[in-house]
């Protein structure tokens, strides 16, 4: 351990961006996967509401129930009880304004993962390339006596090329999996609120 903390203060300054870009990475990470659980964005109970809504299923209370669930798609049901005066173009229209909002709340914190997994390996190239730098100024002003130092120096500026790639490997695999996930249940609500509301629809 004491090793690697060695290694890390050996890549310099820009071992502190990165470090900073990998804490942030992790917090989005863990708070991205707990709040795109299916049942977080499409809380059961809600689900259950809309399969077995009914000409005797009060609206009133529909609409309560949506605002005690949980999730974007409680949200979105919710709005659809409210605006089902509305004709079907207007509804779906309505649904579709309201799921572009809740899908943007989904999204939040992603663009801030892709930006991290972009800029951490330009980071750790700029901490290379200064690290180049210092050994072929140390170079200028000794020569090449000692090929230890050579080598040294080189392992030494590589460092925070390999702590770049550390921090944007996992970033931008996350982020293409919580993207995907992201469009799977945005997919789901729009099919099951298209359904609710031909339902509604039909009750009319």
């Amino acid at each position: 351990m004491f090793e690697t903390l060695a290694m890390l203060k050996q890549g310099g300054w820009p071992m502190i961006p990165l470090a900073i870009c990998s804490l942030v990475a992790v917090a989005l990470i863990i708070e991205r996967a707990i709040a795109l659980r299916r049942r977080n964005v499409m809380d059961p109970r809600v689900i259950s509401l809309v399969d077995g809504y009914d000409e005797n299923t009060s609206p009133d209370n529909a609409v309560l129930a949506c605002c005690r669930a949980r999730g974007a798609f409680a949200r979105i049901v919710r709005e659809i009880i409210e605006t089902r005066h509305l004709d079907h173009a207007q509804a779906i229209e309505t649904m579709h304004a309201v799921g572009r909002t809740q899908v943007g709340r989904l999204e939040r914190g992603l663009t801030i993962l892709e930006i991290i997994a972009g800029i951490s390996p330009l980071i750790g190239l700029l901490g290379t390339v200064l690290g180049m730098v210092t050994v072929f100024n140390a170079i200028t002003a000794r020569g090449l006596g000692d090929p230890q130092v050579l080598s040294d120096g080189i392992s030494k500026a590589l460092i925070t090329t390999v702590a770049g790639l550390c921090v944007a490997i996992p970033a931008l695999a996350l982020h293409g999996i919580f993207m995907k996930r992201v469009e799977d249940l945005a997919v789901e609500m729009q099919d099951r609120a298209t359904s609710f509301i031909v339902k509604l629809q039909a009750m009319r």
